[in-house]
């Protein structure tokens, strides 16, 4: 079934947007319109309160009312009937192109030093993460998790069970706030849920808004309802989210400085792209293939427990996931352990764009493929945590050779 969230903060950010599109253009005279509007806004926030309790676009949406209510001096008292509908003004900033040097990261940020080094973090699957340190997990973080976290940007991921009864949880909702930033971009909201890929942000725009630099921000739709890329060349980065089947991915590019930029370094663990799944989220894969094991088991005695759409052996998995991930690394072992895990072919998929985008934003061409483990390492990744997984394979292999014999 559809998931659909109550949450209603989408419809007041549009609201607001839509009744004061060009505001920014007002003489002082027509400043109470503009209050109006917030007041109207606020309104809308508290009747969604409880509802959004958890939604990072929400309590975004809550804090920035409150900064401009106090830099247009808005009492909290008064009408909040919806101003007239306007129009964007021609010249308006979703066709400048030309930004302030501040708004080119590579320009502004080190003019007088080496190029930055970038970084890649991408979720995709049951789901995987590979961190900005190139460590690889497989976790559960059902419900919703920061992703990221820094001075620039916020996003966080909702994951929810791919089957009832299962430990299997794929992502079901993104959301990214780029903060306000200086001369270049205001405050923007990019949500996706499952079904719904926007090629706009929240208030219906594709840049960074009103001000000078606002192009440093801006939307591509690359195939429609599949495939979006945000480019924010004020800090370097580059996203890409794809819906795959049901569920979402995410990939990032960022530089190591965006990355590490953020006030509250005790609180760094938290961001899973940072510093990974908590253990108490990842999966051990020997004991998620134990479980399978037994299920099959169960399955085979009787129909007690639900079989997925279409049930894959290893074989057959390994087989399917090779028609597109011809190299036996950790994005094809992934592959194999949630096409076993879901029955879906479509996290086939989801592995194979994962690696594509890992081609295209990691800066380090040697390190695209990964095959060792590490200690955090947890599975997704289809190899017990002992040998090599190559090693595990060959072994996998013979042994089933031995038993041809």
């Amino acid at each position: 079934p559809t998931v659909t969230s109550p949450c209603k903060i989408l419809k007041c950010n549009s609201e607001f947007w839509v009744a004061t599109s060009g505001s920014h253009h007002l003489g002082a005279e027509e400043a109470p319109e503009f209050c109006t509007a917030l007041r109207a806004y606020a309104h809308c926030t508290r009747r969604t309160a409880r509802t959004c309790r958890g939604d990072l676009a929400y309590h975004s949406a809550v804090h920035g009312i409150d900064d401009l209510m106090m830099q247009h001096n808005c009492s909290k008292d008064g009408p909040t009937s919806q101003p007239r509908l306007r129009t964007l003004p021609p010249g308006d900033s979703q066709e400048r192109s030309d930004s302030p040097e501040i708004c080119h990261y590579e320009k502004s940020f080190h003019k007088h030093s080496a190029a930055p080094n970038y970084t890649h973090c991408g979720l995709f699957g049951d789901p995987h993460l590979r961190t900005f340190t190139d460590t690889f997990q497989t976790c559960k973080v059902q419900g919703a998790w920061p992703l990221i976290d820094n001075n620039y940007l916020n996003v966080q991921v909702t994951n929810t069970p791919v089957l009832p009864g299962s430990t299997a949880t794929a992502t079901s909702k993104l959301t990214i706030i780029f903060k306000s930033f200086q001369e270049c971009v205001d405050q923007k909201v990019y949500q996706a849920e499952m079904d719904e890929l926007p090629a706009a942000f929240a208030d219906g725009s594709k840049n960074g808004g009103d001000k000078h630099g606002a192009n440093s921000l801006k939307i591509t739709e690359k195939v429609s309802g599949q495939h979006i890329e945000i480019q924010a060349k004020y800090i370097g980065t580059t996203i890409v989210v794809r819906q795959v089947g049901r569920y979402l991915t995410f990939a990032v590019r960022m530089p190591e400085e965006v990355v590490n930029a953020v006030e509250d370094r005790d609180s760094q663990g938290l961001y899973l792209c940072l510093r990974g799944c908590p253990l108490n989220q990842q999966i051990d894969f020997q004991t998620v293939r134990s479980a399978q094991a037994t299920e099959g088991r169960a399955r085979r005695k009787g129909p007690s427990l639900p079989a997925p759409p279409e049930a894959f052996t290893y074989e057959t998995a390994t087989a399917k996931c090779r028609e597109k991930l011809p190299v036996e690394d950790l994005y094809f072992q992934s592959c194999v352990f949630d096409l076993l895990t879901t029955g879906d072919v479509n996290f086939m998929l989801a592995a194979y764009y994962a690696f594509e985008d890992v081609k295209m934003l990691h800066s380090n061409k040697d390190k695209l493929h990964l095959y060792e483990r590490t200690q955090d390492l947890a599975p997704g990744n289809v190899a017990p945590s002992g040998p090599h997984p190559a090693l595990w394979l060959a072994l996998l292999c013979l042994s089933q050779c031995w038993l041809c014999l």
